[in-house]
């Protein structure tokens, strides 16, 4: 989508502000011994209760075996997207947990992740030192492919900007997925690499929307999927991290609409 008025804008940040707030409650209901379905539930019902829809429930991509059944993705340690949320599936001290969630607002659409260690404590407590290290790289990832996303940009900018954070912790980017646009529909045209060339790619218009959303792994970033259609694990069983944040592009910094 790219913006075309005010009204745009205004209903963007709406939903922005409905999705971050609906997140922040979820990670903090992130504790040992919930179920990722008590917390998917808990996702439905807080998009309905603040007027939006939960998108990813029953949604289709073409070439998917199946909708998807949830409204939340929950992806843990070398889960690192569309986990499908289970009653089976036990939070435990020390996991990795992803948080993905997309909503739409009077018909805008947003898309935002998180991911954060099961712990007692801080945060910054929490997990092992190469959990704690993985996430924080991820993170800076997000903020570095972020800021590379301005008017007059490259897509290759953005996905470069992510092999840049990746190099520097010796991580791996995890391959064949990333990010895209958004603002009418659940994903758009173009598809944002989290690996690319400086210079290379689409240009990024002013007032475009994008979701950008780095991925990076303790292993090599090879992916398969699992045998419920969905779930995109790390082939070597490497521990993922997975950030988003939807955006607007500017001509300096993009506007966040989905703060973590």
């Amino acid at each position: 989508m790219i913006i075309e008025n005010e009204e745009d804008k205004k209903q963007l940040r709406a939903a922005g502000n409905i999705l971050s707030g609906v997140l922040k409650d979820l990670e903090a209901a992130c504790k040992e011994g919930i179920t990722t379905a008590e917390l998917d539930l808990m996702a439905e019902h807080a998009v309905k209760a603040r007027g939006a829809v939960a998108v990813f429930l029953g949604y289709r991509p073409e070439g998917a075996p199946s909708a998807y059944p949830a409204a939340l993705c929950v992806s843990i340690n070398d889960e690192v997207v569309h986990g499908i949320p289970s009653s089976a599936r036990i939070l435990r001290s020390g996991d990795i947990v992803s948080l993905d969630l997309g909503l739409s607002y009077n018909g805008y659409f947003v898309d935002s992740a998180r991911t954060l260690i099961v712990g007692e404590g801080l945060p910054a407590q929490a997990g092992d030192a190469s959990a704690r290290k993985l996430l924080a790289a991820t993170r800076e990832a997000l903020d570095t492919a972020v800021a590379a996303a301005h008017a007059g940009a490259h897509v290759g900018d953005i996905g470069a900007a992510v092999e840049r954070v990746a190099r520097k912790y010796k991580l791996g980017v995890v391959k064949d997925l990333g990010g895209h646009a958004v603002g009418r529909a659940v994903h758009e045209k173009p598809f944002i690499a989290n690996e690319g060339k400086e210079g290379a790619g689409e240009v990024i218009p002013a007032g475009m929307v994008l979701a950008i959303e780095p991925m990076l792994c303790e292993g090599k970033g090879d992916i398969v999927t699992a045998a419920d259609g969905w779930t995109c694990k790390m082939r070597d069983r490497s521990r993922a991290a997975h950030f988003e944040q939807t955006v607007i592009v500017g001509e300096g910094a993009p506007e966040i609409l989905t703060a973590l």
